[in-house]
């Protein structure tokens, strides 16, 4: 995929579209007149991903270079002024925040990516002030607040926190199931095809929270008298939030030794036990998660096996991305 960077609609409805930062990407839009470029960003995930991007303080005419800001008060609901002449622009940005977030709700974005510790974008820890000057608290970013509010389920992430492997594969893996979740919620009701998006999700959320997969396979099952929109709505508040929990190698084991008992007279002993030999070796961190999936689709090749063919968990971001290879 070929990246743009957008500043308004998104052209083609087919793309994975993330809110973003300017500053991220490179825009000269800090107080201090420089910027944040995020190279994972721009050289990586740009090849994926078109970008909506937004800087609320030169949005709300801030301007740069410009006095810095920073959270003062109470952290659930606070003010935002300038660091020297106290200036106030808690009215303005917080008016801003909220019809930004609902301007990009419409532009059915799949995902967000956030300046951590910006006061305006940080989306966790940005320092809240006493009135006499020390740190007190934490708080989100008053835009990244009205984002959560607006967007509850969007998959966001601050860009500090994908240098973690495990943060950063959750992100992707919620960026692109949110995107298959809008493709889904385009086309007209039918229980099957929220029946299909289930079944190709089920070993992706046992990974992440067996309990909830489970609980919506019987949601399912016990649904023929949901109207349309409200099970699509209520599967989409259970499915999301289950996905934001990491999956940890316990529970990635767990999700391997199903799927290998789908192989038990398909393939040869030998083979069986190199593949139990490899989810073993996973388990005990000697090996990336990469390779017993690897070495699942190599026996897929050979034994077609619809079910799991079409399973998102073996393949839920593009190969090049390598994030397998370091979980």
């Amino acid at each position: 995929m070929a990246s743009s960077e957008i500043d308004n609609v998104p052209a083609d409805d087919s793309r994975i579209h993330l809110g973003i930062s300017s500053c991220l990407l490179g825009a000269k839009v800090r107080f201090n007149g420089g910027h944040k470029k995020d190279n994972y960003v721009t050289d990586v995930l740009s090849n994926y991903f078109d970008w909506v991007r937004v800087c609320p303080e030169m949005d709300i005419g801030m301007g740069t270079p410009r006095e810095s800001v920073r959270l003062v008060g109470n952290p659930n609901n606070p003010r935002m002024l300038g660091t020297k002449s106290l200036r106030d622009w808690t009215e303005q940005m917080n008016r801003y925040a909220r019809q930004k977030a609902e301007c990009l709700r419409e532009l059915n974005l799949h995902g967000y990516i956030l300046k951590s510790r910006s006061p305006s974008c940080g989306l966790m820890r940005v320092k809240v002030y006493s009135e006499k000057g020390a740190p007190v608290a934490t708080s989100p970013g008053l835009f990244a607040r009205a984002l959560e509010q607006a967007m509850p389920n969007l998959p966001i992430e601050e860009e500090g926190r994908l240098n973690d492997p495990r943060l950063r594969e959750n992100f992707i893996v919620r960026v692109f199931s949110y995107y298959r979740w809008t493709q889904l919620r385009k086309q007209p009701f039918a229980m099957k095809h929220l029946v299909d998006f289930h079944t190709r999700h089920k070993f992706l959320l046992m990974a992440h929270n067996e309990t909830k997969m489970r609980f919506l396979g019987r949601f399912l099952a016990d649904a023929k008298s949901v109207k349309s929109e409200g099970l699509l709505d209520q599967y989409e508040e259970i499915f999301f939030p289950a996905l934001k929990i990491i999956a940890s190698t316990k529970r990635h084991t767990n999700v391997l030794e199903h799927i290998a008992g789908f192989f038990k007279n398909e393939i040869s002993p030998s083979d069986k036990q190199e593949l139990k030999d490899s989810i073993a070796d996973y388990r005990q961190s000697l090996v990336p998660l990469i390779v017993p999936i690897t070495l699942i689709r190599h026996h897929l090749k050979n034994t077609q096996h619809k079910y799991l063919l079409n399973q998102i968990y073996l393949n839920p971001h593009p190969k090049e991305l390598m994030l397998l290879n370091h979980v």
